[in-house]
């Protein structure tokens, strides 16, 4: 059983995958490009003459690199990355589903999307309130490994508030789902306020303006609840279809024994 999970979590993950890298090449690079090219001219224009000639140096060797690598490559690493993204994504929830499906919420594929509701809280939505994806020209305080132990640590806060979301939700929807769902939104509704009010500002967006920053953003976190969405709708529709095939064969099976 937990092998069967892992293949459809497998297959789900890289058809959403295909979808997602086909997002990053389409629209993700385009947009960094142009912000990465934004960034370079408004820093050469803070500069001055000696930067503005160091910028030309820094865009000639950009043009020969970008000449060198093609379109092409671009579009395989882009694909690629997004299929191994969705696969893992997808292996993760298969097996977070296989265990966890009947503390879950909800009837049918409903368990599915609150599944990964969960898991984009944890692995993207929570840890992004602290440290958001980053802009072409952003300054980031403290060292990687700081902000990777960061990251660690919110993604399993992330995890304890999808938790703590997913009890309120079972225990106040006894009563009624407006109370279930009230209960479910207040841990999220208090780490997002906490946050806003007490954490530290450790990535500043740069020379970049504010709004292109504030859509670059929520593009992206977008594209991963999306993607998140998509791995549980793909994933609902092979348990579907495994469920189904049961009650295929024994059809095929009556009728050619009522041939016979």
């Amino acid at each position: 059983m937990l092998v069967d999970y892992l293949k459809q979590g497998v297959l789900a993950g890289a058809i959403a995958g295909i979808a997602y890298g086909l997002y990053v090449m389409l629209v993700a690079n385009p947009l960094i490009g142009y912000m990465e090219a934004l960034a370079e001219g408004a820093g050469g224009a803070e500069s001055g003459h000696e930067h503005a000639h160091t910028a030309g140096e820094h865009a000639h060797a950009a043009g020969e690199h970008a000449h060198a690598v093609g379109e092409t490559t671009t579009t395989v690493v882009s694909i690629g990355s997004g299929i191994f993204w969705g696969i893992l994504l997808g292996a993760a929830f298969a097996l977070a589903f296989y265990f966890l499906e009947p503390a879950l919420p909800g009837r049918g594929s409903t368990k599915g999307y609150v599944l990964a509701g969960a898991g984009f809280l944890a692995v993207s939505g929570v840890p992004w309130l602290v440290l958001p994806p980053t802009t072409p020209g952003a300054e980031q305080a403290y060292t990687p490994t700081i902000r990777i132990a960061v990251y660690g640590g919110l993604m399993l806060a992330g995890a304890l508030i999808a938790a703590t979301a997913i009890y309120g939700y079972r225990r106040g929807s006894t009563r009624s789902r407006p109370i279930g769902l009230c209960l479910a939104a207040l841990p999220i509704v208090a780490l997002v306020a906490v946050t806003t009010l007490a954490a530290p500002t450790i990535v500043e967006s740069g020379p970049l303006p504010a709004e292109l920053v504030t859509a670059f953003r929520g593009l992206t976190a977008l594209s991963q609840a999306a993607l998140w969405a998509l791995v549980a709708g793909c994933f609902d529709r092979l348990q579907a279809r495994a469920r189904d095939r049961p009650s295929t064969e024994q059809r095929v099976a009556l009728a050619a024994s009522s041939r016979s």
